[in-house]
């Protein structure tokens, strides 16, 4: 993407303050740009303020998110200790288990699959699964160890990555329009104040508001927010070690169903509470807290770790997941407006895939080679046959 010359307050404009934007703003100014981050809200205060900070790869079949998903994995490594730890980047490996021998034969199959493309796994028999987790209910079939998985704090994480950035961030900055010239390229943002920022590039890494982004600036992107709640217990000695999910998860992240799905993934944090998720709905932006959700979180928490039933639950919270329908985010500039780039639809992935987003979309400014092949992730891919803008599914036409 070559260099666009326009005299600008800025070279770019990142629009989210969430993970997506930090990793974003992080990259391009490493790249010698200069960088202004803005948000309607605070830092993290979207999607990713109501996350669990999951960097997985255990979740992901073979292909082009997965491989995003080994490259931010090596680059959330390679970020500095200081960083890290400022994150409470926490290493622990993630652990996959099945209640049955069926269930424990197509994990086998779906990690030899992973194998291929990079990812470690070793399976874990029945009677092993305690030396890894004790608290873990007895007669699960075995599992499947994942030592790659890691877990950040997502507000955090993303705080801390904005500072280390060096970019100008402005919170309570809503962008109301896309400014764009005579030949329809971007020329910078209007804000909510009604001051303007000039800059030859726009980025759009504002989640599940990033289909509305997207019409400011003339162009369609299919984006749905997915609505999902987490639970948080009291504060506990660690009794849950790795990332513990069930294996209907994975069939759970990849479906399009609309209706409520759950499946029971157990964390325990640095701080002592443990999260308990996952739940998966289209609802819209509804932040309703749903009991049945909230109920079948808890009950599926309590078959993985009995221990868990009898412990208080201090708070639940909801958050919007970013979806696409073909499951993988939008990465890369836009040929229907020169200028605008687009850095969101990760669903519940976006914690651990934005540093890999945040290096693509620095090469795409810079117009360098990217690290790996980013044209599953195209932008444009939604558009139809006759070169019109695909909708979302219920949208106006």
């Amino acid at each position: 993407m070559p260099t666009r010359h326009l005299s600008a307050a800025t070279d770019v404009i990142i629009v989210g303050a969430g993970m997506i934007g930090a990793a974003c703003a992080y990259y391009a100014v490493r790249a010698g740009l200069s960088v202004t981050v803005l948000d309607r809200g605070p830092v993290a205060g979207g999607t990713t303020g109501a996350g669990e900070g999951n960097l997985l790869v255990s979740d992901k079949e073979p292909g082009p998110e997965l491989d995003l998903a080994l490259l931010s994995n090596r680059l959330w490594r390679e970020l500095s200790p200081a960083l890290r730890t400022e994150a409470e980047f926490e290493p622990k490996g993630g652990l996959v288990v099945a209640s049955d021998e069926s269930g424990l034969e197509a994990l086998r199959r779906f990690a030899k699959a992973q194998g291929s493309a990079g990812v470690e796994a070793y399976e874990i028999p029945g009677e092993g699964l305690h030396d890894l987790e004790p608290h873990l209910a007895p007669g699960l079939a075995g599992a499947f160890h994942y030592p790659q998985d890691a877990q950040v704090q997502p507000a955090l994480a993303a705080s801390r990555l904005l500072r280390a950035s060096r970019a100008t961030v402005r919170t309570g900055a809503e962008v109301t329009s896309v400014l764009t010239g005579a030949d329809g390229s971007v020329r910078g943002v209007r804000t909510s104040g009604g001051g303007a920022l000039y800059a030859p590039y726009v980025v759009n890494a504002a989640g599940s508001w990033g289909g509305a982004l997207a019409r400011l600036a003339g162009t369609e992107l299919p984006v749905l927010p997915r609505r999902g709640f987490v639970l948080v217990t009291e504060p506990l000695p660690r009794v849950v070690r790795h990332k513990v999910y069930a294996a209907d998860y994975v069939a759970d992240v990849a479906s399009d169903s609309a209706a409520l799905q759950t499946s029971p993934v157990v964390e325990g944090t640095p701080a002592g509470p443990v999260l308990i998720g996952a739940s998966r709905e289209r609802v819209g932006f509804d932040r309703t807290l749903s009991t049945p959700a909230l109920s079948r979180l808890a009950q599926g928490a309590a078959r993985l770790f009995p221990v868990l039933a009898g412990v208080r639950v201090t708070r639940a919270y909801a958050g919007f997941r970013p979806y696409l329908p073909d499951h993988l985010p939008a990465i890369g500039p836009d040929p229907r407006v020169p200028g605008l780039l687009h850095a969101c639809g990760h669903e519940g992935a976006g914690i651990g895939l934005a540093p890999a987003t945040g290096l693509l979309i620095s090469h795409f400014l810079t117009g360098t080679a990217p690290p790996m092949d980013a044209r599953p992730f195209r932008p444009e891919r939604f558009s139809d046959s006759a070169g019109r803008s695909a909708r979302p599914p219920g949208a106006a036409p």
